[in-house]
């Protein structure tokens, strides 16, 4: 077992912290399973036979699960661990034109891709409460005009690509207009970039999210991307926003930042006017002082 991942399943009880019921954010009124049968897992065929069955279903993961590379979701799954142990090892799933699908309560450990992509017209998607430890590639990435995610309550444990949203600099037909991402809540812990890269998606939500020593990066919003970063904590992080110069091969994009705090950090790059959040849902802003203990008592697999 990968040295990172047998630690945290050894972590002691966490402080309870009210998990949310129901998707919020760009993700609100997703539906997952709702009305489906409930099974449970523990083998690879069972997981690949129902997160593949047509209709709605609720999936409970027992134990660790491997497979290979990104398998594909169908429409209307939920996919959720059962207890604080239930890890998927060598792979992840694949969203494809799919929608309304729910994966909680995870462990992605040791992905040969990413563990999650959210891509081609997907939309509806929830992944909260989950853990993400050494995946070759991105940990959660949502590209080729999916839309209306939330990301939120994920423990990102010393990833290095963590989340893309727009692959491609030259993707601006499938993505402008869609990528609507909302990112709460999150540790992105020792991780080293992309909390999100933000190609062309307007508006990315990224607000209470704890930022702790990243290496390369927090946030940069590229390729006319429109961002709005609020309420987060930055501790250690020597680049937290780039934006209005661009970041590596890619354009400029736009970045709104309020309510931060930094600490050990660097200054964040911001400049531009983006759309609202509120004008699509309404939302509660924890203070920014609080984030630290808030986040890593709530959030990665095994807090719900």
């Amino acid at each position: 077992m990968h040295v990172l991942l047998a630690a945290l399943l050894t972590l002691t009880a966490p402080i309870p912290v009210a998990a949310p019921a129901a998707a919020d954010g760009f993700a609100t009124g997703t539906i997952g399973g709702a009305g489906g049968a409930t099974v449970t897992v523990d083998t690879t065929d069972e997981l690949l036979d129902a997160i593949d069955t047509v209709g709605p279903l609720i999936i409970q993961v027992s134990g660790t699960i491997a497979v290979t590379s990104k398998q594909g979701v169908r429409p209307n799954k939920t996919i959720v661990g059962l207890g604080s142990d239930a890890t998927i090892t060598g792979g992840g799933f694949d969203f494809y034109r799919s929608s309304h699908v729910i994966v909680r309560n995870l462990t992605f450990a040791g992905a040969e891709d990413d563990a999650i992509n959210v891509g081609q017209q997907s939309h509806h998607i929830w992944i909260d409460h989950n853990t993400f430890v050494a995946p070759v590639d991105g940990s959660v990435d949502v590209v080729r005009g999916a839309d209306y995610v939330t990301v939120s309550w994920n423990h990102f444990a010393g990833t290095d690509k963590s989340m893309l949203i727009g692959h491609s600099d030259g993707a601006s037909s499938s993505d402008v207009g869609h990528l609507k991402v909302s990112i709460h809540h999150n540790w992105f812990d020792g991780s080293r970039q992309r909390h999100p890269r933000v190609r062309f998606g307007e508006p990315v939500h990224v607000y209470n999210n704890y930022f702790d020593g990243n290496e390369l990066y927090g946030v940069a919003s590229t390729m006319n991307g429109g961002v709005v970063v609020e309420g987060n904590y930055f501790a250690g992080v020597p680049h937290p926003c780039y934006s209005t110069s661009g970041y590596a091969d890619s354009g400029p994009g736009r970045l709104v930042q309020r309510a931060n705090v930094f600490t050990g950090s660097g200054p964040c790059e911001a400049g531009g006017s983006v759309r609202e959040p509120s004008t699509y849902y309404s939302y509660t802003l924890d203070p920014a002082s609080s984030v630290p203990s808030i986040v890593t008592a709530g959030a990665g697999a095994g807090r719900i």
